[in-house]
Formats: structure tokens, C-alpha cells, sequence
């Protein structure tokens, strides 16, 4: 019993490589195509995000959601957002992990990362207002957030059936 439980915490070296190479597929998609909008930048990270807690395993996804997405905003200037970052894209991906999984319907997935996307947009906007004490330089980013989303969302549905094979999810 107590080996079985164990097991479930360990992180296997195959785990660690994965989870490394995850977190580095989300800082690159984050940090290369940087698109400024107000408060911070447009980028294709979240595609990645969606991608790996539709098909990877959860404790990995969610790392390299967090941390991919956290050193993409300090390598670009932005380390008053680690915080937010860390917190914002783990809800983001723990959302996508817990309605949605590999199996499950397309529409199904579409609801999640939509409800992913909203969040994440409606969180960065309130942190907005927070950081930068600005209601409304606050709200002027939430449509360029949300629309980063959809098309995000929309990238991640459209290689989701390339990657769905490719990948095993063991929860």
C-alpha cells in the first residue's frame, strides 16, 4: 500500500525530461512571437498550455503551464507579473485538465479552453488594475487577452488531432 501511494508522488527521469521539455515548448511559444498590447504582449504560449493538459499528464502540464509562462515574462521584462503569471496560468490549464480530457468531445474541449481563455483574460485584467492601479488602461487589455485566447484555443483544436496519438496521459 504505502509503495503504491509512492509511486504516485515520484517524478520518473522519463517525467522530469518531459516536464523540462514541456516548460521550454511554453517559454518559447510565450517569449519568441511577442506581440505588445496594453499591460504586456500577445504570444502563442497558451496554444501550448492547452495542448499539454489535453495530452500530457497533469503535474507535468501544470508546471510547465506555471513555470514556462513565468520565465517568459521575466526573460521579457515583465517580472512584476511572475506572481499573477504563476497563479493565473496554473488555474488556466488545471481548468482545461479537469473538463476536458483526450477523449473527450470536441465541443466538450471547446467549452473548457473558452472557459480557460475567459479566465485567464478576466484574471490578467484585474491584476492589470491592481499592478498598475488602472481600472481603465486595465480593461483596454481584456478583448486583445480574449481574442489571444480563442485563437489560441482555435491553434490548439486544430493540432489536437496531429498530437492526440503521440502522447499518453496517465493520471
Amino acid at each position: 500500500m504505502m509503495a503504491a501511494r509512492r509511486k504516485n508522488r515520484d517524478f520518473t527521469a522519463k517525467d522530469l525530461v518531459l516536464t523540462a521539455l514541456m516548460t521550454a515548448i511554453v517559454f518559447l511559444a510565450t517569449f519568441v512571437p511577442h506581440i505588445p498590447i496594453p499591460l504586456g504582449y500577445a504570444h502563442l504560449g497558451d496554444a501550448a498550455i492547452f495542448l499539454f493538459a489535453l495530452l500530457a499528464p497533469r503535474r507535468s502540464a501544470l508546471f510547465a503551464a506555471c513555470f514556462g509562462s513565468a520565465l517568459a515574462d521575466f526573460m521579457s521584462g515583465f517580472a512584476l507579473w511572475i506572481v499573477p503569471t504563476l497563479v493565473i496560468k496554473f488555474v488556466m490549464a488545471e481548468i482545461v485538465c479537469r473538463m476536458a480530457d483526450a477523449a473527450s468531445l470536441v465541443g466538450r474541449i471547446g467549452v473548457a479552453l473558452t472557459l480557460s481563455s475567459l479566465w485567464m483574460a478576466a484574471a490578467y485584467t484585474f491584476a492589470g488594475a491592481v499592478l498598475y492601479d488602472s481600472l481603465a488602461a486595465a480593461l483596454a487589455s481584456f478583448p486583445g487577452l480574449f481574442a489571444e485566447g480563442v485563437v489560441n484555443s482555435v491553434l490548439a483544436l486544430a493540432a489536437l488531432p496531429f498530437l492526440r496519438g503521440r502522447f499518453l496521459r496517465k493520471d
